[in-house]
């Protein structure tokens, strides 16, 4: 049986566009404001990234670490991360949702005790960026074990045999890290650059979805639309940001944004 994940891809496909994959903080800016979030843009977006917040985030730019900061002064837990992810799937059991953060809270809750709290909420896949290929292969069996995809990152300095067996051991979804920064910062590759590495790594096995992320903005989707699929995540924390500084709605405020990438990629 395929992954909600893969019938994704599937669907856009058949759709002859790329997957547009969004990334909020959970618990941004309330548990609440969080989940009616997920709600809204999952009309328009084709798989959701929900990021566990934490404190020491190393990959994460200012717009993310702005977001867990809220989240985590609200006083959210793991345990409410999943509470968010089980209402969304009660809603719309057939969107993807992507959980992503650190390895220390899944080691603190306990591999198996996680996985299983992953399985009973309706999580399809795990982003853990400090968990690199060699060191996650038992975990990324454990993952495979339970049918929730463990998906590997690439970036522009992984070299060309790294690249051959991370995505030889790969699930459903391969994320390509476009560029040697944080989240959230300018792209400073061209564009057709990007791709050209892309296609470097899409060639090695072509039957494998392959998704680009960070630098993703309204600005730059267009030129990368060509790929499998896109990643936005600062943006939206951004949008969140300036909707609390402006005393707006943040939900409908996120709605607009996503609907325009949207349209930018169709």
């Amino acid at each position: 049986m395929k992954s909600k994940i893969a019938l994704a891809f599937e669907k856009c496909k058949r759709e002859k566009r790329p997957a547009l994959i969004t990334y909020t903080v959970a618990g941004d800016n309330t548990k609440n404001n969080s989940l009616k979030i997920l709600n809204k843009i999952s009309k328009h977006a084709d798989i959701l990234e929900l990021g566990f917040p934490h404190n020491t985030p190393i990959a994460d730019g200012g717009q993310i670490q702005g977001s867990s900061y809220r989240a985590l002064k609200n006083g959210l837990k793991l345990k409410d991360v999943f509470e968010i992810v089980e209402k969304f799937k009660k809603n719309y059991p057939h969107k993807p949702i992507i959980l992503m953060g650190y390895y220390n809270l899944i080691y603190q809750s306990g591999e198996n005790n996680f996985l299983q709290n992953c399985k009973k909420t309706g999580v399809d896949g795990l982003i853990i960026v400090d968990l690199p290929y060699p060191e996650n292969k038992n975990f990324a069996k454990k993952c495979k074990m339970k049918s929730i995809n463990f998906i590997q990152l690439l970036s522009p300095t992984t070299t060309k045999e790294r690249r051959k067996r991370i995505v030889q051991e790969s699930h459903d979804m391969i994320y390509y890290i476009s560029m040697l920064s944080t989240t959230g910062g300018k792209l400073k590759v061209a564009p057709k650059n990007i791709l050209k590495k892309y296609n470097e790594i899409k060639r090695i096995n072509p039957k494998k979805n392959l998704v680009i992320g960070f630098g993703i903005t309204d600005k730059t989707i267009t030129a990368l639309k060509s790929a499998q699929g896109l990643v936005c995540g600062s943006l939206l924390c951004k949008t969140i940001t300036n909707s609390l500084k402006m005393r707006q709605n943040p939900v409908t405020k996120l709605d607009k944004v996503v609907y325009n990438l949207k349209k930018k990629i169709l």
